[in-house]
């Protein structure tokens, strides 16, 4: 029982370090901008240019406002933990997907301007985490699938195109990407 309980102990703590140290990344981007009253939205995504095509990896730590950064950042904390908790032996590649694929669509598509923040990100973490319930069916996967449905179940709201600037193509890429993600990773797990 010890054993098994160490082991539990160990990959709550391993599943921590990603989403803690990331997390935190987001948080210091926007405390340097805050404190130092400078705007780093240079390094968000603007569709198109090559001069913003960083923007692909940076415009997840990029955010309007600590309102911005609130509502992103207990999702992508708790979402991140449990993807790395649960499958851990795909979790970087899914992570990757979920943001190299879907900035990189809203860098090829979405509307002319500048898009930053993590909710491309969470959205394909959700779909991928829904999807791989539906596309697998094991007890485990449809457990996670049922929690993320019951916490997270509003987000399908976010991807259809709605007034102001929020990026609702960032949403759809990402639950694109997490659905194609999900049946792509389903027959490796």
């Amino acid at each position: 029982m010890k054993i098994k309980n160490r082991k539990y102990v160990k990959n709550i703590r391993e599943s921590l370090v990603v989403s803690s140290r990331l997390s935190l990344l987001m948080i210091l981007v926007f405390l340097l901008e805050v404190s130092f009253n400078i705007r780093l939205n240079f390094l968000g995504i603007f569709p198109l240019s090559l001069i913003h095509l960083p923007g692909i990896i940076f415009s997840p730590f990029l955010h309007g406002n600590h309102i911005h950064l609130i509502t992103n950042l207990l999702p992508f904390f708790v979402l991140t933990t449990m993807l790395y908790f649960f499958y851990d032996h795909i979790a970087n590649q899914v992570f990757l997907s979920c943001l190299l694929i879907t900035n990189s669509i809203v860098w090829l598509a979405a509307r002319p301007y500048i898009h930053i923040g993590a909710s491309g990100l969470i959205y394909g973490l959700v779909f991928f985490m829904i999807f791989l319930g539906l596309f697998k069916g094991t007890y485990k996967t449809l457990a996670i699938s049922a929690f993320i449905l019951l916490f997270y179940g509003s987000i399908f709201y976010g991807v259809v195109p709605g007034s102001g600037r929020v990026s609702w193509e960032s949403h759809l890429a990402g639950a694109c990407v997490g659905v194609v993600t999900a049946f792509w990773m389903s027959r490796k797990v």
